[in-house]
């Protein structure tokens, strides 16, 4: 009986573990850093937006839009929305993660 108690136990531990962790962020934002300066600050400098000024790169909008996670903002560079290009074919799968990584770790540190 304490063996299946103690079982039970540790398969909840270990599932809330899994559930609480916060991902890893998948790219380099140093490298990341270059990429967005060569491909998105035109429109997207200092985490802002000079297509819809609502829609910023900045920790609220972010969360306000469901865009804070790398694999939004990766879906999003990667296909593009409205004014914004799809990035997919132009760039690596690893230089759109570390712009993600890049925009994720700028939008936390408040631009």
């Amino acid at each position: 009986m304490f063996a299946r108690i103690l079982s039970t136990l540790m398969a909840f531990l270990t599932a809330a573990m899994f559930a609480l962790a916060t991902p890893a962020i998948a790219g380099d934002a140093a490298s990341g850093a270059k990429i967005f300066s060569a491909n998105c600050a035109a429109c997207h400098a200092g985490g802002n937006n000079v297509v819809n000024g609502a829609k910023t790169l900045k920790k609220d909008a972010l969360e306000k839009y469901e865009m804070n996670s790398i694999d939004a903002i990766t879906y999003q560079v990667n296909n593009g929305k409205n004014a914004m290009p799809a990035f997919k074919g132009r760039l690596t799968d690893a230089q759109i993660d570390d712009v993600a990584t890049y925009v994720l770790s700028q939008s936390e540190a408040g631009w």
